[in-house]
């Protein structure tokens, strides 16, 4: 009966993993995305963002699902409504909200004002909705370059300048922090190395602690096996595999809907973690499965470096520092899972039956989970 009583508890376990991934992905934070025009008399910004949590009055620093957050009630409630609701709510919300832009022309404060906003239907309410908002700020006299950025509470929030082509401003702004300054004629640009150091932070953020499915893999990963040998191999497969798509992706050679890749990607994480548990051993089957799955993967971090905007400009210093980026988020969570739990209990003798296969069991249940939500 022991045996039984154990899959039991691993079932039981699995289940409790999918329900907690359910909540993980059901009110996801997600960058607001701007296009900025500055003119010699006003800017402009049209940003694609989540009206509800603004409105309803949620700190989105360092939150990752508002669920979470103490006013999750009010932002269901906002959720459901029809859009002409949640246009009048976010409206009278506008004094309190616009306090939180910090737009200046030199050292001169801009007040941004509501020039349009576009709220689609509610939809399926398990997903965020996007809203597009469209303010306006008239500029002093002058020649004085413009900054833009929102206080942290807001969340991070993506800056492209528009009207200088492919080598314009873009960035991702985390914290509070501020644009680089925005000249009224002309564009804003960054040297190579100035774009390398940035994209390499925006590579590690996008894995810890933004990407919750790509940790999920690499944890499957690393419970197939605690040698090097095994470790290694997959890693450098999994490295080289979404190198070559992100690569591909970003130059718009590959293109796939996330439709089809996210899906997929979820699908892996069942693969790696369900044969951790039948079929433990290295191979060139195990290999090449990964290789594919790291071409999944690939597409799906050249999505993010899309947001990101800068066209061809600087093209390999973004392309090279965004994955360098990833690569040490992936080390990142393979030394804390090696910490937590290798380096105490890898030498153990129970530790495959009672840490490493129970482990995969629970990746299993959330990447079958995330396969679900996704298709359907």
């Amino acid at each position: 009966m022991r045996p039984l009583s154990s899959l039991y508890r691993l079932a039981f376990a699995a289940a409790v993993a999918a329900t907690l991934a359910s909540g993980a992905r059901a009110h996801e934070i997600r960058p607001a995305i701007s296009d900025v025009h500055v003119g010699a008399e006003d800017l402009r910004m049209e940003i694609v963002l989540t009206l509800e949590p603004l409105i309803a009055g949620i700190d989105l620093q360092g939150l990752d699902d508002t669920d979470n957050a103490p006013e999750a009630e009010r932002y269901d409630a906002l959720r459901a409504l029809p859009p002409a609701a949640l246009e009048e709510a976010f409206r009278a919300a506008w004094p309190d909200i616009r306090q939180d832009f910090t737009l200046r022309a030199g050292d001169t404060e801009l007040t941004p004002d509501i020039a349009a906003l576009s709220v689609p239907a509610a939809g399926d309410l398990d997903l965020p909705r996007d809203s597009t908002l469209t303010i306006t700020a008239a500029l002093p006299p002058g020649e004085g370059a413009v900054t833009v950025g929102w206080a942290a509470a807001l969340g991070p929030l993506v800056v492209r300048q528009q009207g200088g082509g492919e080598g314009a401003y873009s960035a991702l702004l985390q914290g509070g922090t501020q644009s680089a300054p925005l000249p009224r004629t002309g564009i804003a640009t960054e040297t190579a190395p100035q774009v390398f150091v940035r994209f390499i932070g925006q590579g590690f953020a996008h894995i810890v602690p933004k990407g919750l499915d790509h940790i999920v893999f690499v944890l499957g990963l690393f419970f197939f096996s605690l040698h090097l040998r095994p470790l290694l191999v997959q890693v450098t497969a999994f490295t080289l595999a979404h190198t070559v798509t992100l690569a591909l992706a970003a130059l718009g050679l590959v293109r796939i809907p996330g439709s089809i890749v996210e899906p997929l990607i979820a699908a892996s994480i069942v693969f790696v973690a369900v044969e951790n548990i039948l079929r433990p051993q290295l191979g060139a089957f195990r290999t090449a499965v990964v290789f594919f799955f790291g071409l999944l993967h690939g597409l799906g971090f050249a999505s993010v470096l899309g947001e990101l905007g800068g066209g061809q400009a600087n093209f390999i210093a973004r392309l090279i520092g965004f994955n360098i980026g990833v690569e040490l988020g992936q080390l990142t969570v393979i030394l804390a899972a090696f910490l937590t739990v290798g380096f105490w209990f890898g030498d153990k003798p129970w530790y495959r039956a009672r840490v490493a296969i129970p482990a995969s069991l629970m990746i299993a249940g959330i990447g079958a989970f995330w396969f679900i939500e996704r298709v359907l």
